[in-house]
């Protein structure tokens, strides 16, 4: 096993990446609702995002400074890079939301957000146990169970759209968004990989 360094700092980096995207799939849950000040909203998801942003960036600063790093270089720029593809396509699917100014969200979306909802917990709580990696199995595992049930939950919202409830306009918008949300859940997964490779890399 590698000589992991003390500097906790790389951890400490992920871990506040990951909580940017509790708070990305709160206020993407916030804007569902019927009663959300929309606007507000998606100005707030644009802070979330760039502060996200800074996080990346801090990231890829500390990589390109440390001379001994915690694990591979590669891994470090993917583990940061899928952490924001997340943010970015929850943020996509918010700003949407509000271009599109979408009145009614078909009740099947929420799914899809809940498990976004979940995605995210698991991430933050996942991202402090790779200095020891340890019990990050059931991480990657339960991220992949997710996955597939936002597959099936994405088939259905389709079904949904085209099924004729939907004038033509509303589903080429709504498809849109469906689209971001099915985006993001995938990030997750990517995460997830990509943590399950360094796990087996490093331990």
């Amino acid at each position: 096993m590698r000589f992991r360094p003390v500097d906790t700092s790389f951890y400490d980096l992920f871990t506040t990446s990951a909580q940017h995207l509790v708070g990305g799939a709160e206020l993407l849950a916030e804007m569902l609702s019927e009663t959300s000040d929309k606007a507000n909203v998606a100005e707030r998801m644009r802070a979330a995002e760039h502060a996200a942003d800074e996080t990346t960036h801090a990231i890829v600063k500390k990589v390109n400074s440390t001379f001994v790093t915690p694990f591979d270089r590669e891994d470090i720029y993917a583990l940061g890079s899928g952490l924001d593809d997340v943010m970015d396509m929850m943020d996509e699917a918010v700003d949407l939301i509000l271009l599109y100014e979408v009145k009614t969200l078909p009740p099947e979306l929420s799914e899809q957000v809940e498990v976004l909802q979940r995605c995210a917990e698991l991430t933050a709580e996942a991202m402090p146990r790779l200095q020891s990696m340890k019990s990050l199995d059931d991480y990657w595992i339960e991220i992949n169970r997710l996955e597939n049930t936002g597959d099936r939950n994405h088939r259905r919202t389709l079904a949904k759209l085209f099924s004729g409830e939907f004038k033509t306009i509303e589903v080429l918008k709504l498809k849109d968004i469906v689209e971001s949300l099915e985006g993001a859940i995938d990030a997750f997964e990517k995460v997830a990989n990509t943590v399950e490779q360094i796990a087996v890399k490093e331990g």
